[in-house]
């Protein structure tokens, strides 16, 4: 496997940024990796009374970053000796963060502590070096992160981001809308298709005053949600090969064709990338009826100030792709935080990763990736504030329902699924902007990742 130098790093990782809320992603080439990790002790010795302060990069909006300084708070009052500074690079943008913390890390600015949105863009930076091993920390714990986190982030067998928050997919409904047309709440085993017939009769209105039944993001994860929900990884089969040749992409692509296209249920694609629309204020806004999202938009709803609305929201449970799929089905991934691997103060950032991902305290308002802590705790009091806002019964179906499960474990762990991602996205307006068809669509995007994976497994 080719190595590259890790001075390249700035202008690979530019190249695959990307996403994210609430996906998998980079290339197998990695950076020279020594048997045992640099720790603080190995390269900078701090004496027990030395003061210390971490620099924490992530993309908090008000919102999560109430919940991070109520957090750091606690954990600088156990921890008189570490101060920790959380930098919102890009507030309430995952995507863009990712791109301006690349250049600061190529840039050789001081970066401690990092957040990632989903698997692949923490397989991006681990695969390139810039990480550090946890797997030394945990030993000296006697830890085994595979019990302690629902997902344990590996590459070449180490360690390398302990899992802050769990997130899964589920729908988003404006029940005062849902009554006014009649609509009972969607519950578990419905398909895209009643989602289909939902959003025609929840549109309504004309012109800037037109409501739409549903709002489709632009990210990857919206041009074909079966994939991710449904698949065990939404780019590759087991072997690797791409999985843009799935049955579902015909089927979705035409449905989103027909929906904005026949049914105008939904608004169109080219408004959303165009106005740089964000899904929050599309939905808190009442421009759109129903919203496929994921466990964080929970904390958001409760956020009247930030987010004034006053009608009731309802959940219910992500679509299946026919009525002879599984039900329960839904794509659980998280956020990551990880040390970065050039930090002098790696001791101190591995205690605050310990803190902020095993806390139970009430400042904690999104599933938590502790396999250890109480969930239903942590979402009773999220929308204490405002329960007034949540039909609270199909919001604990659609979160804790025992029939809500992964499609199973993947072991596809490849440092180019952000590249993947970019082929399905460009796949997609290919598809609903040049009116392509969606088997041209389908095949330049098969031709694409082929090209990606020979170009990473050379």
């Amino acid at each position: 496997m080719k190595k590259r130098s890790w001075l390249k790093l700035g202008s690979l990782l530019l190249a695959v940024a990307m996403f994210t809320g609430c996906g998998s992603t980079a290339s197998n080439e990695s950076a020279p990796q020594t048997d045992t990790p640099k720790t603080e002790t190995q390269t900078e010795p701090a004496k027990s009374d030395e003061q210390v302060t971490l620099k924490y990069y992530n993309w908090d909006n008000e919102t999560m970053g109430a919940t991070t300084s109520s957090l750091i708070q606690q954990f600088e009052a156990e921890n008189p000796n570490i101060k920790v500074e959380s930098i919102p690079l890009v507030p309430g943008n995952s995507t863009e963060t990712m791109k301006k913390l690349d250049i600061m890390i190529s840039s050789g600015d001081q970066v401690d502590l990092m957040l990632f949105p989903n698997l692949e863009e923490t397989m991006a930076r681990a695969s390139q070096g810039v990480l550090a091993s946890l797997d030394d920390f945990y030993a000296k714990d006697n830890i085994n992160p595979d019990e302690e986190y629902y997902v344990n982030p590996k590459y070449q067998g180490k360690s390398y981001a302990a899992m802050n928050q769990r997130g899964l997919w589920f729908i988003m409904l404006n029940k005062d809308m849902l009554d006014a047309a009649g609509l009972p709440v969607p519950t578990m085993g419905w398909t895209w298709d009643d989602f289909r017939e939902y959003a025609k009769k929840l549109t309504k209105g004309e012109g800037n005053d037109k409501v739409y039944g549903t709002y489709f993001h632009g990210w990857g994860d919206y041009a074909n949600p079966i994939l991710f929900n449904e698949r065990k990884n939404p780019f590759q089969k087991e072997d690797l090969t791409p999985q843009f040749d799935d049955p579902s992409m015909k089927y979705f692509f035409e449905l989103r064709r027909t929906m904005e296209k026949d049914d105008k249920s939904v608004k169109p694609y080219a408004d959303v990338i165009g106005a740089k629309l964000a899904y929050r204020t599309e939905f808190f806004n009442e421009k759109a009826a129903m919203l496929t999202t994921g466990t964080w938009m929970v904390a958001d709803t409760a956020n009247i100030e930030q987010y004034p609305h006053k009608f009731k929201t309802a959940f219910a449970p992500v679509p299946r792709s026919s009525k002879d799929a599984e039900e329960g089905l839904t794509s659980i991934g998280g956020q990551y935080i990880s040390i970065s691997e050039n930090s002098k103060y790696k001791d101190a950032a591995y205690k605050f990763i310990r803190f902020v991902t095993t806390n139970t305290s009430d400042a904690k308002k999104e599933l938590s990736g502790w396999k250890k802590a109480d969930d239903k705790k942590i979402i009773e009091g999220t929308i204490a504030a405002h329960p007034e806002l949540f039909d609270k019964e199909s919001l604990f179906n659609a979160l804790f329902d025992p029939k809500i499960k992964s499609p199973g474990a993947s072991e596809v762990a490849v440092a180019y699924g952000s590249q993947l991602k970019k082929v399905l996205e460009d796949g997609f307006s290919q598809f609903i902007l040049d009116n392509t068809t969606a088997e041209d669509a389908m095949k330049t995007m098969m031709e694409q990742a082929n090209k990606i994976i020979k170009d990473n497994t050379k």
